[in-house]
């Protein structure tokens, strides 16, 4: 069969389009199809100790028993009988086993300002923590610290805390794994530049491999949403910053703050924060950065416990099925309900997203006819929820054909194939 287009048409598109190819490839990788903690656990840069994780899934449980145990709370902050009969089980394991997936000792707004010395013994303090409990197993999958923000005023002393506890990290025994490093309150894109000059000049001191201190960044003002000359910073910031950035983490407070809402409706459901993070969801898709929401500063405990646990339940359970798999937790009373609403979320689609697997795997029909974007949103689906516990990888096995391996190529293609 001839064709009419000579292949000089071909080549001048290609040619044209060299540029786009590039730009697809750099910045547009896809998700690596690596673990991303539900949740991150913020505790004053003070108080934590190698023992907290294990004090606090203590904590969580007797919560939880408060209520009449996980499965009595899970119907009552909204679970299906069923569903809750379900997940009632994997929540208590995991508060045993893994209560927090990812802390983060902060010495910024949950610290205050003291002065250096304090601060500097602080920050050595808890890098040694940090190595002791990595050491003894006790850590965290993910674990690392937010310091003070690159605004003038607290730049000098956030890059200070920086240092010295990356420094007394490698001086008592390296890098944990999942090291995690937070830049709060990031206003421009050349914020973010000046992490990677400070993280990039501690790499080259240390003699550790370029890129290996990696960041996330906190979305808490409305200049890096929309900026002066009309443009999104926060779009501009996986090119800016290629390699070096994890994620997006939306800072419910400072964010409402900043817009002049009162703090009474400061919450994670507010127009505005959907607004910010809606933004944040667009600038990111496709790089490979994740996205956490924030927190609820309304605690279960005392007398409102009952209706704070539900509101923090069906926040978790809205931002999971608006796109947002992570999100923020300040008590150890928010635990259960993070993972109750968590593994229900997962529980109740599964059903559904295994039978339609099963149907493409196998090549036959179902009710909904799935397109290629449909079937990598299933696998990540379902591949989410077994890497957060929610879902066995042999009930994957037995329910759709799919193993661990395959799962994860469905889930990220690009990936895969490069």
């Amino acid at each position: 069969m001839s064709t009419a287009l000579p292949a000089a048409v071909l080549a001048a598109i290609d040619a044209r389009l060299a540029a786009t190819d590039a730009l697809l490839t750099r910045a547009y990788p896809g998700d690596d199809g690596s673990r991303q903690p539900v949740h991150t656990v913020y505790v004053p840069g003070d108080t934590f100790t190698p023992e907290l994780p294990i004090e606090w899934g203590r904590s969580a449980r007797a919560a939880a028993t408060t209520a009449g145990g996980v499965e009595a709370l899970a119907i009552r902050v909204g679970l299906e009988a069923r569903v809750a009969a379900d997940v009632a089980p994997l929540v208590e394991e995991k508060l045993s086993r893994e209560p927090i997936e990812d802390l983060r000792i902060d010495f910024e707004d949950g610290y205050g300002v003291r002065s250096d010395e304090v601060e500097d013994a602080d920050a050595v303090r808890a890098a040694k923590r940090v190595a002791a409990s990595t050491g003894a197993n006790f850590a965290p999958p993910f674990i690392g610290i937010r310091f003070k923000s690159f605004e003038a005023a607290t730049r000098a002393r956030g890059i200070r805390t920086l240092d010295l506890f990356v420094t007394t990290l490698i001086e008592h025994g390296g890098l944990p794994d999942g090291l995690a490093l937070t830049l709060p309150k990031v206003s421009t894109v050349a914020q973010v530049e000046a992490m990677v000059d400070a993280v990039s000049a501690l790499e080259r001191v240390h003699g550790l491999p370029e890129g290996r201190l990696r960041f996330e960044v906190q979305v808490e003002t409305p200049q890096l949403v929309l900026g002066a000359d009309g443009r999104a910073p926060v779009a501009e910031l996986a090119l800016a910053a290629p390699g070096r950035i994890v994620g997006l983490h939306y800072g419910t407070y400072d964010y409402s703050a900043a817009l002049g809402i009162s703090a009474r409706y400061q919450s994670l459901e507010h127009p505005a924060a959907d607004h910010a993070k809606q933004v944040m969801q667009v600038a990111v898709a496709g790089t490979g950065l994740r996205l956490s929401d924030g927190s609820t500063n309304i605690l279960p405990i005392g007398d409102r416990a009952e209706s704070a646990w539900r509101l923090h339940a069906w926040l978790v359970r809205r931002s999971l099925e608006r796109g947002f798999p992570q999100g923020w937790d300040l008590h150890p009373a928010q635990l259960p309900t993070r993972f109750i609403a968590t593994y229900g979320y997962y529980r109740d689609g599964y059903p559904e997203a295994s039978a339609r697997l099963r149907h493409v795997r196998e090549g036959t029909v179902g009710t909904v006819l799935d397109e290629p974007a449909t079937l990598r949103a299933l696998a990540v689906f379902v591949r989410r929820g077994v890497l957060c516990g929610a879902i066995t990888a042999a009930e994957v096995t037995a329910d759709t054909g799919l193993d661990e391996q395959a799962l994860a190529r469905l889930a990220s293609p690009r990936r895969a194939s490069q």
